[in-house]
């Protein structure tokens, strides 16, 4: 067996921990329900065009269908590389529960941390999504969305705001309990250009009286009291995501740089805390620089991976140029889809692969080395980072 393909087979077998993830539909998608998914705008394609024609759409043409299609008569479709007419109509006829179950097992993903803070009531919980895929589910809270659901809970009666942090921290407490750590969504509401210093008493008595004030239901853009989600997580010694970089548009990019949160990083090094950086593209190579310095921080490049498509084993390299092999983590962020759990296992496999295997051949890395490496990313390292191992 020669150096490529022993590397090969260790990472097509080697077990997944997908650290952060959603749940997914459980519904027959029209094409446009479908285009709507494949993209991280929130508005249609272009006249014209299709959200097909792109990196991650192409990826669903030629890998998805292809297997949707195993098990049924061959017909004059080119089961290679179908169009997206076809791909719809190959995804209705076989009915949304047989997609999600063989997309889902073909991902081959041992652990998923399900984040439940974005739309739960119309995805799977984490136990639905775990039993799709024969795997194991544990679940990761949003600190925004708990704090808006008991700011709307709370001010149909008159609550005072000693009451609401009361009935916040009560929340927060409660959720964590059965949770292995918390996410953030700061950069989307705030950005990272925050203070980084945990709230005074007063900065959160004056901001909480001006939000119990809102219109209802509150959306929580306030930096006070994303500092006090924040340094809450910190206290409790958590894992805290923190989505970083590309994503909807809706996020102000330029403010969701990781360098901006340097100053949390120092302030927080001794607390037990420890921080993921979701996604990070373009600002990777940012986050494999805050991986090496700073002891409690780790990082993906979950979403890019599925985004970036044919592109992706550069991406997968890139990442692992600064940072420390032991902080680098997987991930897909599939969200609503199948197909994207399983593209993003599939491409990370495939670019981890071709990567381990160039630094095999040009920089005379031992076989069992980059095994090695394999594994902690794929898996090792989340079970470590949050304390859970499936195997």
């Amino acid at each position: 067996m020669s150096i490529n393909e022993a590397i090969a087979k260790t990472v097509a077998t080697m077990p997944l921990f997908d650290h952060h993830c959603h749940g997914i539909l459980c519904d027959d998608l029209s094409r446009t329900e479908f285009e709507s998914l494949i993209s991280e705008s929130s508005w249609p394609a272009s006249k014209g065009t299709t959200r097909f024609d792109s990196q991650v759409g192409f990826q669903v043409l030629g890998q998805c269908g292809p297997l949707l299609a195993q098990g049924r008569e061959a017909s004059s479709v080119d089961q290679t590389f179908l169009s997206p007419s076809q791909y719809i109509s190959q995804r209705s006829n076989l009915g949304w529960a047989q997609v999600n179950k063989r997309l889902m097992r073909e991902a081959s993903i041992t652990s998923f941390g399900v984040e439940t803070g974005h739309t739960p009531a119309e995805i799977t919980s984490p136990s639905g999504l775990a039993e799709f895929a024969g795997g194991n589910s544990h679940e990761i809270i949003r600190l925004e969305r708990i704090a808006e659901d008991v700011f709307n809970d709370a001010t149909n009666k008159d609550t005072t705001t000693n009451e609401y942090l009361q009935l916040l921290d009560e929340a927060l407490d409660s959720r964590l309990q059965n949770a292995v750590g918390v996410k953030s969504i700061a950069a989307y509401r705030i950005g990272f250009n925050f203070s980084p210093e945990k709230p005074s008493r007063a900065e959160l008595e004056q901001c909480i009286s001006s939000l119990l004030k809102e219109q209802k239901p509150v959306r929580l853009k306030s930096p006070v009291l994303t500092r006090y989600l924040l340094w809450w997580a910190i206290e409790r010694e958590q894992v805290i995501q923190l989505h970083v970089g590309y994503g909807d548009d809706d996020v102000d990019l330029h403010r969701a740089n990781p360098l901006l949160l340097m100053e949390i990083f120092r302030a927080s090094i001794d607390s037990g805390a420890r921080f993921t950086l979701l996604h990070c593209y373009p600002y990777h190579r940012e986050a494999g620089f805050l991986a090496d310095v700073f002891p409690h921080v780790y990082f993906d490049v979950g979403l890019a991976v599925n985004y970036t498509g044919a592109r992706s084993s550069a991406i997968i390299a890139e990442s692992l140029e600064l940072a420390p092999f032991g902080k680098i983590l997987f991930s897909t962020d599939a969200f609503g889809l199948p197909e994207l759990y399983y593209l993003g296992a599939k491409l990370f496999r495939k670019g981890l692969t071709s990567v381990l295997s160039e630094f095999a051949d040009t920089a005379g890395w031992p076989v069992h080395e980059c095994n090695r490496v394999a594994k902690m990313i794929g898996y090792d390292n989340a079970a470590r980072l949050y304390s859970v191992d499936d195997r």
